[in-house]
């Protein structure tokens, strides 16, 4: 003991050097040590996803051969659909309209039940084709839109055949329907049309150019467009004026006892 006391190992500098490289030394041997476990589970990490990878590309090409078989099977039934938007595109287009649509008054009307008062809205609307054919219609719904398509459907089942000549009407008429009176006179080329209210739109809508009009009587937008029809269903043109004069003439002629 008292020789260890006494010489104690000295502290030398190639101790210290040689206890530092064991220090240095030790970490590098463990992670030897544990290279060979790591690389195994790397390796079966890798592995682990390598099959996932081929999983997930067997699962891809499936849908990719599903998705094939469906465009072959379905490859007529696209070229139709395309062409079925084709047509749609077509059909949508606005096709020129056989008559042009007027509304003339929308009223709201009642109508008296056993549970009250039932509310509907009346549509009134003319219909035309500038070309001497006008009709007029009513219809009754719920909706607005729905009695205007009523209107329109009414007024095509009405239609009338004006006789115009030069553009404006054959001659000078006065005609009375219920409380109204309508007054038409034909009107020279550049007159235009002098009036007011639905005999206005009814003459416009059956082509006629040049017209004097007045209504009276009533303010009534319904009464004064019938009267209107009336007054113009009622017109007869100067050639059937004639040719009714010469038959009348002819049967008279025959009807006189010879000398």
């Amino acid at each position: 003991m008292s020789e260890n006391m006494i010489n104690p190992q000295p502290n030398t500098p190639e101790i210290q050097g040689e206890q530092k490289e064991a220090q240095n030394s030790s970490p590098v041997e463990s992670a030897e040590n544990k290279a060979p476990d790591e690389g195994v589970s790397t390796g079966a990490g890798e592995s682990s996803r390598e099959k996932q990878r081929g999983v997930s590309d067997e699962r891809r090409g499936g849908e990719d051969d599903r998705s094939k078989r469906r465009g072959g099977r379905g490859g007529g039934g696209g070229g139709g659909g395309r062409g079925g938007r084709g047509r749609g595109r077509g059909r949508g287009e606005k096709e020129e309209k056989e008559f042009e649509e007027e509304v003339l008054d929308i009223a709201r009307v009642t109508r008296v039940v056993k549970g009250g008062r039932r509310m509907r809205f009346r549509a009134t609307v003319i219909i035309g084709d500038r070309k001497g054919r006008v009709g007029l219609g009513t219809g009754k719904a719920n909706e607005v839109s729905s009695g205007v398509q009523k209107a329109v459907a009414d007024a095509k089942k009405h239609l009338i055949r004006v006789p115009i000549e030069n553009g404006t009407v054959p001659h000078e008429l006065t005609f009375k329907f219920k409380s109204a009176r309508i007054l038409l006179m034909p009107a020279k080329e550049g007159t235009g049309i002098i009036a007011g209210g639905a005999l206005r739109k009814i003459a416009d809508l059956a082509g006629i150019d040049n017209i004097l009009g007045k209504s009276y009587g009533t303010s009534n937008t319904l009464v004064n467009a019938q009267a209107m029809m009336k007054a113009l269903s009622s017109f007869r043109s100067q050639r059937i004026t004639k040719r009714g004069e010469e038959k009348a003439q002819e049967a008279k002629n025959a009807g006189e006892p010879k000398s």
